[in-house]
């Protein structure tokens, strides 16, 4: 699976492993079901991290060594793309998350 993330500037107060998240009651207007009956949690004002579109928190070289590894481990491996990205919509995300492991493959 692919996904990606970067660090933000509240990782100088809160450190990488940030758990300031609040939890979002089940009965808040616009609550975001994240399965099973939970719901998302809300980021912080000054997260530690964020997700992004993949290829946004790591550059090329790093996704060609990712591929590399999996192509490795099984040739004929599929990689899925979680997005997470609240920057972009649920579709619009999807081409950079595409294209960044797409150019990735093709310095193998």
């Amino acid at each position: 699976m692919a996904k990606d993330a970067t660090l933000c500037p509240g990782a100088d107060i809160r450190g990488v492993l940030d758990s300031s998240f609040t939890r979002v009651p089940a009965d808040a207007p616009g609550k975001v079901p994240t399965g099973c009956g939970f719901w998302r949690n809300a980021w912080p004002e000054n997260p530690a991290w964020k997700s992004v579109a993949v290829g946004l928190g790591h550059d090329t070289a790093y996704w060609t060594e990712f591929l590399c590894a999996l192509a490795e481990a099984d040739p004929d491996m599929a990689v899925n793309i979680e997005h997470e990205d609240a920057a972009y919509s649920r579709t619009e995300g999807l081409a950079p998350a595409a294209e960044n492991p797409h150019t990735a493959a093709a310095g193998l």
